[in-house]
């Protein structure tokens, strides 16, 4: 049960419809969501109940969620969410567009990011993506610039106005990385990072989630219930692979969870065809396929020296593979009906 107190509504009028909750053996944990007042509740209650709250005074409305969502379910919100970055004229995920970001895995160079970043830009990637923290498996691999790779995706949002999406790998980071970039990014190995999902839904800034690579959507859309929670309805999520038996691929993308998560949710839903199968001739396909079964957007690696790319070049597209991808990717994406969002910056020319 959610009950979503008005605008207007007082503290004490918040504290006794939490009190007959409470009177009703429901325990809630109050929350906000687009600037209200939300008590969610893990148990449902009876309509009488859900009557009798809904008549209390402050209270706008009770909605009964079935299942373990909350906040992120389409029954306590049937329109889907639009969410935009980079302030109110940056680009947006949701609606009728359909939004590329795209960018090199690491951050590495000065010269490195203002070469990629021209090829994206002048193809039509609405969104940078680049990592100045990198979560790797092993020790010993390169983990990112850290704060200098944070001042580089800046200076490069300054070049262009392309607005930058980047992960954050530690609570202690989240103020610094959200001063510096326009979204959050969660990567796949801290899905379940509690404590970084809590500071992250309280950054002040959209977030994209990434899948587990061993999580199920019910996970996955759980770990956005923390975003929400927070207060946060900025949320996209990202279906990057997920483990399996298979050794062909990276990991196998589940394009299945894409149209399952757009039936559950009313938040966007992306694909990221570069790390799923790790294999840049497969990212093409992919992100066709993605377009076709209704995702919202596109995240993509682009390295244009992808084998002196200190993170992740095996899976990256050059600078032809990524422009010829954009030209493919419009006619399929106005087959389903949107369009293919343009960046809304500064073209590289005026710069």
């Amino acid at each position: 049960m959610i009950v979503v107190m008005s605008p207007q509504a007082t503290h004490e009028q918040t504290e006794l419809a939490g009190a007959l909750l409470r009177e009703n053996g429901l325990t809630s944990v109050p929350a906000k969501a687009a600037g209200a007042t939300l008590l969610v509740s893990e148990g449902t209650g009876s309509p009488e109940l859900s009557a009798s709250v809904e008549r209390s005074a402050g209270v706008e409305r009770v909605v009964v969620v079935p299942g373990a969502q909350r906040l992120t379910s389409r029954t306590y919100h049937p329109e889907d969410t639009r969410v935009t970055i980079g302030g109110p004229d940056g680009p947006t995920l949701g609606g009728t567009g359909f939004l590329v970001m795209a960018g090199p895995c690491a951050v590495e160079s000065s010269q490195q990011m203002s070469t990629v970043v021209d090829v994206v830009a002048a193809a039509g990637a609405g969104v940078l993506r680049g990592g100045a923290f990198k979560p790797r498996t092993s020790p010993y691999s390169f983990q990112g610039l850290g704060v200098s790779g944070l001042a580089l995706l800046a200076e490069q949002r300054v070049r262009t106005g392309l607005p930058v999406v980047t992960e954050v790998v530690s609570p202690a980071d989240v103020e610094r990385v959200a001063e510096e970039s326009d979204m959050l990014q969660i990567g796949t190995r801290n899905m379940q990072n509690f404590a970084l999902l809590r500071e992250a839904g309280a950054a002040g800034r959209p977030v994209l989630l990434k899948r587990g690579m061993a999580a199920t959507i019910e996970e996955w859309l759980l770990a956005a219930e923390y975003l929400m929670q927070m207060g946060n309805a900025d949320v996209v999520l990202c279906e990057r692979g997920i483990r399996s038996f298979e050794r062909s691929t990276r990991f196998t993308l589940d394009l299945s969870a894409v149209a399952e998560a757009k039936r559950l949710t009313h938040l966007p839903v992306i694909v990221d065809p570069s790390h799923s199968t790790g294999q840049p001739h497969l990212v093409g396909p992919m992100s066709l396929a993605a377009a076709a079964c209704g995702a919202d957007g596109l995240l993509i690696d682009v390295h244009t020296n992808a084998r002196g790319a200190l993170c992740d070049g095996a899976q990256a597209l050059d600078a032809a593979q990524f422009t010829d991808l954009m030209e493919r990717l419009r006619p399929v994406v106005e087959a389903v009906g949107r369009t293919l969002a343009r960046p809304r910056s500064r073209s590289l020319a005026q710069v």
